[in-house]
């Protein structure tokens, strides 16, 4: 069984960031930028999905946002394009 919970998460010194959090549930990991969801990575190999309205909010939320998917705000427009990752509707 994977952990299930909410970790902060870390900044570049290694501390907890305020109000970014990697939420592990039994489908996979959500991002979460203050109250808002703005990505979720499955387990097993699943697309990535992003919130359509919320997964460009701000800068702050972009640079974690990177972090989670562990690239950047470009190489998240190609996976886009590709059908690599898709939007849906994490806030529903």
């Amino acid at each position: 069984m994977k952990f299930q919970g909410v970790q902060n998460m870390l900044g570049r010194t290694g501390g907890k960031v305020p109000n970014q959090f990697e939420i592990y549930a039994a489908e996979g990991v959500y991002f979460q930028s203050y109250d808002t969801i703005i990505a979720f990575r499955p387990y097993g190999g699943g697309k990535v999905q992003l919130d359509r309205d919320k997964w460009d909010f701000s800068v702050t939320t972009g640079k974690y946002r990177n972090q989670f998917l562990g690239c950047d705000k470009a190489a998240t427009l190609k996976k886009i394009k590709s059908g690599e990752y898709e939007f849906a509707d994490l806030n529903g």
